[in-house]
């Protein structure tokens, strides 16, 4: 089973994300730590994809048209880490 180790500004970026929109995070946290990263591209509604530029190395998976999630995935640990969940801006920080 893969451990999801989410960054600390996580907990304030939720406060100002919609309710349907946190639910299906909650339902990509659920697919992430039984499936992987393997489950998360199966579902195409989520349009896995694998960044570029200053976010080399992480992925984005939408949650809705607007929102989405960045995260790595290490797969020697079975480790997900979400580094963030934002309105479509890239930007790292």
């Amino acid at each position: 089973m893969w451990q999801i180790e989410e960054h600390r500004r996580i907990d304030k970026q939720i406060t100002a994300v919609p309710s349907d929109i946190l639910k299906r995070y909650e339902k990509w946290k659920a697919i992430a730590s039984i499936s992987g990263p393997q489950g998360l591209r199966l579902i195409k509604g989520f349009h896995d994809e694998a960044l570029s530029g200053k976010w080399e190395g992480y992925r984005s998976c939408r949650l809705g048209i607007q929102w989405r999630v960045i995260y790595r995935a290490i797969p020697e640990d079975m480790l997900f880490k979400v580094e963030s969940i934002t309105a479509h801006g890239y930007r790292r920080s």
